[in-house]
């Protein structure tokens, strides 16, 4: 469970920050597990759920409880969830129902610390969140997607990262089929009636979107054990050879590598899992899902890095989770980034090159079509908008720049120290900057501001000339975007000689033109700007002769 006096300070801390997007979060409640039974039918789309809240009260005054919830309607074509019951202590509670919203009106006024538990019943067709339809082989399934705001058409929760609980899914369905959810399986009972009863245990807090639900005719393989836990693939029984074989690699040796250099992971097992609710991959803590397309049969890097990414989630987006929507860069740029570090552990510095340029492109290609977005969101209202290629690709490289400021050592102590300090809870942008700065030593406050609060990227004109008879190399570099912004950047050059050693400068990038002069004991052959690629920028660096 939850340190509800740890939850209650990180909930105060950030909610005086400036940037937070428009979900009506209630600090005063603090939801500790969600007990779902659901009943899944062949005969109709219809699922009934009863969900026990169990939840602890942070304040006295509170008087309703707001769940999300869709409601069935006319709109969404008769698809939505319509509640039957609401009780607590076995007594029927009074609430109203509209649009999403879910309002529990409460027996008496919460006191602070007051445990309570809520049981609500109600069923419908889910209108998203929750597909049920025949998969690639023609195969009924049911399989959740509830990225990023999408549990509420079918789970009565608090569908927002902030508050995060542990969860437990107890599911009757047809015999034929199998159920993977979070956590642990802790039983599996064929009833009289023709169907089975499976009961998942998730006993790590995680966030609501990260709920998940698999129900088809599997081929289920335990692949290995990593740290005591089970390493499993879960694909349709029709690609059985195809998915062992595909899941097979590199789950292990990325999990190893991630527990190494960060923290220990967080959860019960890792399950791969085959699922057509899904066009790329869903990072759902301990239980990932792909798309059913991902299985081939052979072992392509495409895919290969999408297992990668959506592993290294299981650190960032699942065990540290951003406070706020607008921070979705904690989640979705570490994962493209530490993926790309994984890739370099494994694979080599070329990958991890060849990844970083890819990443650029994309950056840049975003930007030239929208030139005023930035990372961090400013109050996030349209959750249509809450990811882009910037959230990944731009976010990666601001990453990849921290590390080239603070140096790689400094880096790894920040990255494992904000790891421990967030370990199954929030943060924010705010909190990783201070982890980062304590690391350094560093003040950051201008690169996270310049890099992640604002849009666009360095821009760099710079000639250089040798003067022969004072040994001096005058190099100048104006900052030349368009869009008129202004970095504070250090940028390395490196200085080529015929008959000496190569050596690497240092120089600080703050104006729109900066000129240095070095000194030097013969003529430099080249120069070169950002030699090791550290920083995102388009730049050019010619001899003026």
């Amino acid at each position: 469970m939850k340190n509800w006096l740890i939850t209650l300070l990180t909930i105060l801390a950030h909610s005086s920050f400036a940037f937070t997007d428009t979900y009506p979060k209630n600090p005063k409640i603090d939801v500790l597990n969600y007990q779902f039974k659901i009943e899944l039918s062949d005969d109709t789309d219809e699922i009934k759920c009863e969900v026990t809240i169990d939840l602890r009260y942070l304040g006295d005054g509170i008087e309703s409880l707001r769940l999300d919830l869709v409601k069935a309607s006319e709109a969404l074509e008769n698809k939505g969830m319509t509640v039957s019951t609401i009780l607590s202590n076995g007594k029927a509670l009074d609430y109203s129902h509209e649009g999403d919203e879910l309002k529990i009106k409460l027996p008496t006024s919460s006191k602070l610390n007051q445990r309570a538990k809520y049981t609500i019943m109600y069923s419908g067709v889910p209108a998203s969140g929750l597909k049920i339809a025949d998969n690639k082989y023609g195969d009924r399934t049911f399989f959740s997607d509830n990225w990023p705001d999408k549990g509420r058409n079918w789970l009565s929760v608090i569908d927002h990262p902030y508050d995060k609980a542990t969860s437990e899914f107890e599911v009757e369905a047809p015999a034929h089929y199998q159920v993977v959810s979070n956590g642990l399986k802790i039983e599996e009972t064929d009833l009289a009636n023709g169907n089975r009863l499976t009961h998942w245990k998730q006993s790590v807090p995680i966030a609501s979107w990260l709920y998940t639900l698999g129900v088809a005719r599997f081929a289920v393989q335990e692949v290995d054990q990593f740290d005591h836990k089970s390493i499993q693939t879960w694909v349709y029984y029709q690609d059985r050879e195809k998915g062992f074989y595909d899941f097979a690699e590199p789950t292990k040796k990325v999990l190893e590598f991630y527990s190494d250099y960060i923290g220990p992971f967080s959860y019960e097992k890792l399950a791969n899992i085959q699922s057509n609710s899904v066009s790329g991959g869903m990072e759902s803590a301990s239980a990932i899902f792909y798309s059913e397309n991902s299985v081939v049969g052979d072992r392509n890097e495409r895919w290969r890095n999408v297992v990668i990414h959506e592993i290294a989630h299981q650190w960032f987006g699942n065990s540290v989770t951003e406070y706020d929507w607008d921070d979705v860069w904690l989640s979705e740029g570490f994962a493209t980034y530490f993926t790309l570090l994984f890739i370099e552990h494994e694979y080599g510095h070329d990958a991890f090159m060849e990844g970083l340029a890819a990443s650029k492109k994309r950056v840049a290609d975003f930007h030239e079509k929208n030139p005023d977005y930035r990372i961090v969101h400013d109050n996030l209202r349209d959750m249509e908008k809450v990811v882009s290629s910037q959230t990944y690709q731009k976010g990666s490289w601001t990453l990849h720049m921290l590390r080239g400021l603070m140096g790689t050592e400094n880096f790894w102590n920040g990255i494992r120290s904000y790891y421990a300090k967030y370990q199954n809870l929030n943060a924010s942008t705010a909190d990783f900057r201070r982890e980062m700065e304590e690391a350094s030593g560093l003040d950051l406050r201008k690169f996270f501001e310049q890099w992640l609060y604002k849009p666009g990227a360095l821009v760099i004109e710079g000639l250089w000339t040798y003067d022969a008879k004072n040994k001096e190399v005058k190099i100048t570099l104006n900052q030349v975007q368009q869009d008129g912004s202004l970095f504070e950047m250090p940028l390395e050059v490196e200085l080529h000689f015929k008959d000496e050693k190569s050596r690497i400068e240092l120089l600080p990038v703050n104006d729109r033109s900066n000129v240095f002069t070095l000194k030097v004991a013969s003529e430099p052959e080249e120069i070169i700007l950002d030699p090791t690629n550290w920083v995102l920028m388009d730049a050019s660096l010619k001899r003026n002769k």
